[in-house]
């Protein structure tokens, strides 16, 4: 079963090397939360407190 070029026509590949092609540049909040100590010490807690539901609800 071939797909017909105008059904394929939408979707546009990104060639290597290309500007398209490189990662995205973290914006300044991005940079500040990543090394912000406090912030990662929230997330910490948060994470565990989800860890801890999931592993308690697994047990019943």
């Amino acid at each position: 079963m071939a797909i017909n070029e105008s059904q394929s026509s939408h979707v546009k590949h990104i060639e290597p090397y290309t500007p398209e092609f490189e990662t995205m540049v973290p914006t300044g909040i991005v940079k500040f939360l990543r090394t912000c100590v406090i912030w990662q010490i929230i997330r910490f807690i948060a994470i565990n407190i989800k860890m801890t539901i999931v592993i308690l609800k697994s047990h019943h």
